[in-house]
Order: C-alpha cells, then structure tokens, then sequence
C-alpha cells in the first residue's frame, strides 16, 4: 500500500468516525428525565429557624403525640400556641409565661 492511499485511508476513517459518532448521538440519545411530582412532605417536625439557629416557630408532635403550632418570641419565650388537643385550642401568654387570652 502506498504512503498516499494509506494516508487516505486514515483521513476518510477519521472523518468517517467523527460522522457516526455524531450521528449515533443524535439519533441514540434517550429522552431527557424529568423530575416527579411529588405527593406530599413526610416529617414529625417542621421548624423556622431565625438567622442565629433558635427556633422560633414549630409545628409538630408532643410527647403525648397531639399536634401543635407554636410561634415564639426573640428571647424562645412562648407567645402562641395553637393545639386542638389541648383544654385551650389557642393560648397568648407573655414573657413569663402566663395566659394573657385563651379560646376553646
């Protein structure tokens, strides 16, 4: 074989191969996955957090398993507390702690 057709050889075998490979991408390619819709968020504990990291509202379970919504002040003092579990469904209290104004 000669210098000039093995050269050819190898130049139509590049050009050859850059094609198919193009070619078999595009028409190979599978089709793009897309994310599911999802049903719904599972937790026992859903918290807002401030910028320090203290908690400063809740929702969740107590210990005795009665959901709750609990909203707090800067200083992690409770001011409002939502349950229906308990004697009073809605609870203000002050820096103490004691019950400014409850409902059944």
């Amino acid at each position: 074989m000669s210098r000039g057709r093995f050269g050819f050889l190898v130049v139509v075998t590049f050009f050859g191969s850059l094609i198919g490979g193009a070619v078999s991408g595009w028409w190979l390619v599978p089709s793009p996955v897309k994310a599911q819709k999802i049903n719904g968020v599972n937790a026992e504990e859903f918290l807002l957090l401030d910028t320090s990291g203290k908690a400063r509202a809740g929702l969740g379970l107590d210990k005795n398993g009665e959901v709750g919504l609990v909203l707090t002040s800067r200083d992690g003092n409770r001011k409002l507390a939502l349950s229906p579990d308990d004697r009073f469904a809605v609870k203000l209290s002050d820096q103490s702690g004691r019950v400014l104004w409850s409902a059944p």
